[in-house]
Formats: C-alpha cells, structure tokens, sequence
C-alpha cells in the first residue's frame, strides 16, 4: 500500500515518546516518512483530523485454541481448571471447532486494535490456527502446545511431541509474507519432561524460536515444581540452561528474590495477565518491582476462560489498577502501562526494531482511534486517557504490514460475523458431545 495518513494526532512511542498532530506516510509495508507535515507527492490521501494513531498494540501471551470455552471454566484455581476443563476441552477440539476458537479470538483482539499476538496452540489439528492467522492478516507468533508428562490424559510421546513440532515449523515459520512466526510452547514445568526441555533448547538455538511457557502462576503449582525438579520455576529454567533472552514467561506472580535477578541478568520476557490472575485467584505480579528492575514486561490476556475477554484495552486499565493499592498510587504510571502494550511487547518478541512504534523504517502496524466520546473526554494527557479511559469500541481502523485488515471497526477477513457466532455455538455443543 502507498498511502497518506494526514492530520492525525500521533502517539509514536518512539525514544521520546514523541506525540503531534502530524502525517504518517506508508509505503509497501513500511513506514516511510513522519512528520508534522507531509506534501503529498501524488498517492492516495486520507484525512484523519480527530483522530488518535498509535502503534498496533502486542497481546503477548494468549490462548486461541481457548476462546470456544469461554464462560465454561469459571470460579477455579489454576489446576482444578485445568484438570476438569480445558485439557478436556483441548483435547476434543476437531479441526472445524478449533478454527472457529481461533476466528472468534482473531476476531475479537484485531478489532480491539491489536495487530501482534504470541500464542500458545492446541495439541492437535494445528494447520487451521496457522491458516487463520495467516488469512486473517495479523502478525503472530504461534506454536502447538507441547506436553509429554505429569498426570494427565492430554499428552504426546516425547518423540512425537518434537517431530511435530518440527515438521511445523518448516511449514509455517516465516508464512504469511513473514507475518507468522513459529515460538515453541512447551506449557510448563509439571507438563514437560527434561528430554522434551533439551529438545526445546535445541531447536530454540537451532532454528532462532522464542520458548513460551508459563512460570510461577499458582502456589499449588510452584510446591509441585519446587517437589518434583528440587527448584522454583525460574531457578529450574536458569540450572537447566534454558535461560536467555528468547525465554517468555507469563505470569511469574510468586518469584524469590533471587529469580527476579535471574529475570535481569538473562533478559527473561515477563508476559503479565492481569485479568486472568486474578480471576484465578493467582496473586499479584510485582510489576512494579520488575519495571523498577529493568525487566521487559509486556501484557497479555491469557485465555478466554480465565478471562472471559480478550480485550488489551480491559487488560491495561486493570494493569494500572490492580498494583497500587499493594505498591503505592504512584508505583505505575500510563505511561509504562501503554509501554507494555507496545514497546515492550515488541520486545518480548525480538521485533523492537520493526514494530512497536511509529518510527521511519518500521512495519507499518498501527491503530486509528475515535477518542472523542463521551466516555473519554475532557482529556490533557491522551497516554493516560487511552489506558484509564480508552475502550475497544474507540477502535476504526488497524494496519499490519501496510494492509487495512480493520476498516470502519469490521475485520476485513470475517466481514459477517453471524456465521462466526453461529457456528461457534454449533461446534461448541459438538465438542461438549464428544466429551460426553
């Protein structure tokens, strides 16, 4: 696409933090020109006068494969929930209904203005998630759920769990003109044997992947790791050399003193999910702590059932709320909030120096916002409006890779969204059917 964005107000996130009413110039994929002023040198013109752009916005840690139990998993701790529901569920998913969980989520977060997602698949059936992704427009990482142990039914050999993986990274990393990216997804230390953690490593190193797990979420779960490996969560990652910049951790609500070092020293990615922590009566994270420390932290909705929505907008106005009254009013601040959103998440994923921001040079991802609604004005500092009064509905349009995949607040991929609602219900029953 070759196009002028004119007369918006723009919310660059660069190393200034710079924001003015200005002209955005997109050209291909790119981010071409910024400025105040832009003639236009012959292209096609829009004008965005009212209008707020910001850079397309990273839900770091979700679940798609998830999104079709929502309101199924209520009122549970992390292992009765997953014990009594979603590996259940997972493990009934067909292909028809794990592509309609994985258009619902689609769905729901590009219209929230997110244009980046990590991702943690399902087991089986993989190719329509990948398909999705792919057709839908967005940028994503993804990768199959690996589990080879503990005691549970929804589990794979460890040689199978790999030669999957394996055969679908060849066919998906890099897919959708480079908007696909494969991140291995083993899920987490009481799931995953020590042979399936080396061969992680191995192709983390091999094949330049993220490892996505998840890390210190639940007391009952870091006695059950600290009990079977003789180490908390981070510690096991650090002794067993899978630490390093590549590592993504959500949650890490219950960490010593010492894993929040090891969190710095090795440039360990926290995945933060407010919404689910504390639906799942996990805790509080010490964000601000971690902010304080330098630690990247980034945000994530985690999945629909301990959620019950995938809206960035809902996660970063809790992520501002939930940790003042432990840390003090003035511990977090809109700013890093919307940092976390943006910045940091591009960060998480290796991608700073091509997404994250409105800078000459980026892909150009970005989202246009209607800030002038009842529910969001008057308004001196548009960051702090954004986070504490921004809503999903204040969403117009959203670019990825130069393409409109949002326009007029409809994802162009699913412009009816009837038959997403129809058949996720069709298929949600069939899958309750399945498991008797």
């Amino acid at each position: 696409m070759n196009i002028l964005l004119k007369n918006a107000f723009i919310v660059t996130q660069n190393e200034n933090r710079e924001a003015f009413i200005g002209d955005i110039w997109v050209a291909e994929n790119r981010i071409k020109e910024i400025a105040p002023r832009i003639d236009n040198p012959g292209i096609e013109e829009m004008d965005l006068s009212g209008y707020t752009i910001i850079p397309g916005m990273v839900q770091s840690h979700v679940h798609l494969c998830q999104v079709l139990f929502r309101n199924m998993a209520d009122d549970l701790e992390l292992l009765d929930w997953l014990t009594q529901h979603i590996w259940p569920m997972e493990m009934h998913h067909s292909a028809a209904s794990l592509r309609v969980s994985a258009q619902l989520g689609i769905y729901e977060m590009l219209s929230s203005g997110v244009t980046t997602i990590l991702d943690m698949g399902c087991a089986n059936h993989m190719p329509v998630v990948f398909e999705e992704l792919v057709n839908s427009g967005i940028r994503a990482f993804c990768g199959k759920v690996m589990m080879d142990s503990g005691d549970q039914p929804y589990q794979e050999t460890t040689a199978d769990a790999i030669a999957s993986t394996e055969a679908q990274i060849r066919e998906w990393h890099g897919a959708g003109d480079g908007r696909l990216n494969y991140a291995l997804a083993p899920r987490f230390v009481l799931t995953c044997s020590m042979p399936l953690w080396e061969a992680v490593k191995d192709l983390s190193d091999q094949h330049d992947l993220l490892i996505h797990t998840h890390s210190s979420e639940n007391k009952t779960e870091l006695k059950i790791v600290k009990e079977q490996t003789g180490y908390t969560n981070v510690t096991f990652f650090v002794r067993n050399n899978l630490a390093s910049e590549k590592l993504c951790l959500a949650h890490c609500v219950w960490l010593t003193d010492e894993e929040m070092e090891y969190l710095k020293t090795f440039d360990i990615k926290v995945l933060h999910c407010p919404g689910a922590n504390l639906k799942l009566g996990s805790g509080y994270a010490h964000i601000p702590k971690m902010l304080d420390a330098g630690i990247n932290v980034s945000i994530g909705s985690d999945g629909a059932p301990c959620n019950n929505n995938l809206d960035i907008f809902i996660e970063m106005r809790l992520a501002a709320l939930m940790h003042k009254p432990n840390f003090g009013v003035t511990s977090i601040r809109a700013q890093q909030i919307f940092d976390m959103a943006t910045i940091n998440g591009a960060k998480a994923l290796g991608m700073a120096d091509k997404i994250g921001s409105l800078t000459p040079g980026k892909y150009a991802d970005l989202t246009i916002l209607d800030l002038n609604k009842i529910h969001a004005i008057p308004s001196k500092d548009v960051v702090s409006q954004i986070v504490y009064s921004g809503q999903s509905r204040d969403v117009c349009h959203v670019m990825v890779n130069g393409e409109w995949v949002v326009k007029d607040q409809i994802p162009l991929a699913y412009p009816e969204v009837s038959p997403i609602i129809n058949n996720a219900r069709r298929e949600c029953d069939a899958l309750l059917k399945r498991m008797n």
